[in-house]
């Protein structure tokens, strides 16, 4: 059926586009691999061609030295996925300014798994759906964790925020939410995400299991009715940041710091290391980035910050001219 679309369709070989893939956060603290949101920066930049002969090429021009064998390659691999189920005889050349820095905890794997396949998507004449393409773009992130997960996909793909009630088989489901500014620390040091799953407990107890519930529930509930005193109560993870936490220098300090200067909360941004606060007022979320500041000057951490907002458009195509 899809390849009857492409055929359908009048495919332009040479056609290029461009793409700017957003940076993401996962979990919103006590949502692990169920919640994501997307942000307006920083965002990679994509090129992806469309040319006749089979096959994928990938050039970076960054200096991250990642792979560009497209099966060792996250963006590659997602291709690679699309390609396999489109049964068509075209390939792609495709070129990554990666400006979300591997290792920060800010999706930078889903957005270039996101970032190609949207890009694919469009140039085959858009015979795929967004749950499709999440579809798709989760075989980049076993490459880059081990592990299929959707939460910075879908929020990369669908824009906003985003729950994945189940991922086999997906069941994406959009959500509102009210005005949000969003401050993200991100100290220059890495957290793999590999290694950040291996040191979870295998076991939870239940009286954390139900409190961890409660405010799933309550964030979403949040969300949806516009309740920012709600969405802050409800910022609370009793089980995955206790430990993950560790990795980081200044967790604490950050998260005390920026809720005493008004942040409704916030926590871990994925896997780490970067730290993001939510903030009713964009005043509220620069006070929140002038602390954060404050906290890895003191501890002689090289860092990087953004106040940035919620991307609810995900994954932008345009024109390559």
């Amino acid at each position: 059926m899809k390849a009857q679309l492409i055929k359908d369709h009048k495919v332009e070989a040479g056609k290029a586009v461009k793409v700017f893939a957003p940076a993401t956060v996962a979990n919103l603290v006590c949502g692990f691999d169920v919640l994501g949101m997307a942000l307006h920066k920083p965002q990679d930049l994509m090129g992806v061609k469309l040319r006749e002969e089979p096959g994928i090429t990938i050039q970076h021009s960054d200096g991250y030295q990642l792979p560009v064998e497209p099966e060792k390659n996250v963006a590659g691999a997602a291709l690679l996925a699309l390609l396999e189920e489109a049964n068509t005889p075209f390939g792609f050349d495709i070129t990554i300014d990666k400006r979300i820095k591997p290792g920060s905890g800010l999706g930078s794997s889903a957005a270039s798994s996101a970032g190609v396949v949207v890009a694919a998507n469009h140039l085959l004449g858009n015979p795929f759906s967004n749950e499709d393409l999440v579809r798709f773009a989760m075989n980049g992130e076993k490459v880059a964790s081990g592990v299929k997960h959707a939460d910075n996909i879908a929020p990369a793909i669908y824009g906003g925020i985003t729950l994945i009630r189940s991922i086999f088989p997906l069941d994406i489901v959009q959500l509102t939410a009210p005005p949000l500014y969003v401050t993200v620390v991100h100290p220059q040091i890495e957290v793999r995400t590999s290694d950040a799953r291996q040191i979870l407990r295998k076991e939870v107890q239940l009286k954390n299991a139900i409190k961890q519930w409660g405010n799933i529930a309550g964030l979403v509930t949040g969300f949806l009715k516009n309740d920012y005193g709600l969405i802050g109560r409800s910022l609370e993870d009793v089980i995955i940041e206790p430990v993950r936490s560790m990795l980081i220098p200044g967790f604490d300090e950050v998260k005390k710091y920026s809720k005493e200067a008004g942040a409704l909360g916030g926590g871990i941004s994925g896997s780490g290391p970067s730290i993001f606060m939510l903030s009713r007022e964009e005043s509220t979320a620069q006070q929140v980035e002038y602390v954060m500041t404050e906290v890895y000057v003191k501890l002689g951490i090289d860092f990087k910050t953004y106040v940035t907002t919620i991307s609810y458009d995900g994954v932008k195509v345009m024109d390559a001219e």
